[in-house]
């Protein structure tokens, strides 16, 4: 049967990938600062376009300063939105704040090809996090009543997936070096009170671009060890 042609997002700064060609490592892109809509519209658009022969691809990423609202999202976690865009979009989860500063990764992954389930891409996302922060000497940690990852009591970095016809959109978003104050404006990821923190006032000194090529490494090193664990 022969393979049907799938399109590659149409968004700046990433290479085109073949259609045709099977690669066990996801193709990784870094697109820079990009709007937050068209980048949603575009992972929709590869999902759904994807065939069994599809390249995976993990992108990393700024966004200009944005609220998003998760499917099950409640009105009253936007306390104030202070002139922020706010959009509501098809991830799991509430509300959290996306700004420069901030490295935002998306899993554009075939769950089936990886052998992993949602809960364990989950996992996935939160170790990479912390193995990130671990070479900062940042000693971090997932919570299992609040997915995301916590330095002490504050949220360094959030998740939110969407799943269709086994293959995921969205990811995480890592706090870098970014104005945290709107994050007060909202009750993040609808935990009233939340602590918010970065890398920043962790006292470590390192870029966002540095950030996205070690979370990138991370998360593709993790993939590839799940695959090879027995079934």
């Amino acid at each position: 049967m022969p393979t049907r042609r799938c399109a590659s997002p149409s968004l700046p700064g990433g290479p085109d990938v073949s259609p045709f060609t099977f690669h066990l490592s996801p193709a990784v892109k870094f697109l820079g600062l990009v709007d937050y809509e068209p980048t949603w519209r575009a992972m929709q658009q590869f999902t759904a376009q994807r065939t069994a022969d599809t390249r995976d691809e993990i992108w990393l990423l700024q966004h200009p300063p944005t609220y998003t609202q998760g499917q099950a999202g409640k009105p009253e976690h936007l306390l104030n939105a202070h002139n922020i865009p706010v959009v509501q979009i098809d991830r799991g989860g509430q509300i959290t704040y996306h700004a420069p500063g901030q490295v935002v990764a998306y899993l554009l992954l075939d769950l089936r090809r990886w052998k992993i389930n949602v809960r364990e891409l989950v996992r996935l996302m939160e170790q990479a996090v912390i193995d990130v922060l671990a070479e900062l000497n940042i000693a971090a940690s997932g919570r299992t009543d609040a997915p995301g990852v916590y330095v002490g009591d504050a949220k360094i970095a959030s998740l939110g997936l969407k799943i269709k016809n086994s293959c995921s959109y969205h990811g995480l978003a890592l706090n870098v070096d970014m104005d945290l104050t709107p994050f007060s404006f909202i009750n993040p990821c609808g935990y009233a009170g939340m602590r918010v923190t970065q890398i920043k006032n962790m006292g470590a000194d390192i870029t966002p671009a540095q950030i996205e090529q070690k979370l990138a490494q991370h998360i593709v090193a993790l993939l590839a060890a799940h695959k090879k664990e027995p079934a």
